[in-house]
């Protein structure tokens, strides 16, 4: 008489070894490598910016710390004033830089070969104000306004949008569309059929900005307004495309 316990195992036994069976080949074709074409595509939208980023810096020397101090602090204070009367929120003007350093006195080698240490001659005060502008026909006066208050450095200028994301989407889908294409032409190149895609990844778009020289900002107490061009700009985004080769 059979065991039931010892029949219970062979059964057991027996349907793992069927089911080992029938799963082995399917493992074996899904660890094969799917033939696929690698390809990647560019897209570009380029679009009038709507903001310009602003950077003003007061920079002030004086004997004493308190005495460079309090000077740039009082220009600093009429420039944000400025801001305020121009219709600049408080959420636009932010303080990006400030130093105090000592300036200090090297003297020469003596003639026995000596060298004094150096010694503080002086402060500067180094105050900087990044500014948002979000109406650009603004920008010329603002900046011929901040040099007549005391802005004696800065003028970097960088353009934007305040919201780029439909550019972004436009990019998106002409640098898709160009690499599904390249795959059908090196596919049809190489005598065989291009399938479905398998992955698509993007890399991380950014814009293409435009500055504004320096130079702009030391003349502009001499004309009465800062000529400014604000151009466009470019945002591209690349992808990347994993397509099948159909067997």
């Amino acid at each position: 008489m059979i065991n039931p316990a010892n029949l219970k195992y062979a059964i057991l036994q027996a349907v793992t070894i069927f089911v080992l069976c029938i799963t082995t080949p399917l493992l074996a074709n899904d660890e094969t490598p799917v033939p696929r074409i690698l390809v990647s595509g560019q897209g570009s939208v380029s679009v009038a910016p709507d903001m310009a980023v602003l950077s003003l810096s007061v920079t002030r020397e004086a004997d004493t710390a308190r005495a460079a101090l309090d000077a740039s602090s009082a220009a600093m204070h009429d420039v944000l004033e400025a801001m305020r009367v121009e219709g600049i929120e408080a959420r636009d003007l932010q303080t990006s830089d400030f130093s105090i350093q000592p300036r200090y006195f090297h003297p020469a080698v003596s003639q026995s070969g000596q060298r004094e240490p150096p010694r503080i001659v002086g402060y500067t005060v180094h105050n900087s104000l990044t500014v948002r502008i979000r109406d650009i026909s603004a920008l010329g006066a603002i900046l011929d306004k901040s040099v007549t208050l005391g802005v004696n450095e800065g003028g970097n200028i960088m353009f934007t949008n305040t919201d780029p994301s439909a550019a972004l989407e436009q990019a998106r889908v002409t640098a898709v569309q160009q690499a599904v294409a390249k795959a059908q032409t090196l596919a049809a190149a190489a005598g065989v059929k291009a399938g479905k895609i398998l992955e698509i990844s993007e890399q991380t778009p950014s814009p293409r900005p435009l500055h504004m020289a320096r130079a702009e900002l030391a003349m502009a107490s001499s004309v009465d307004s800062v000529p400014v061009a604000s151009g466009e700009n470019t945002y591209r985004v690349t992808v990347n495309v994993s397509v099948a080769i159909d067997q």
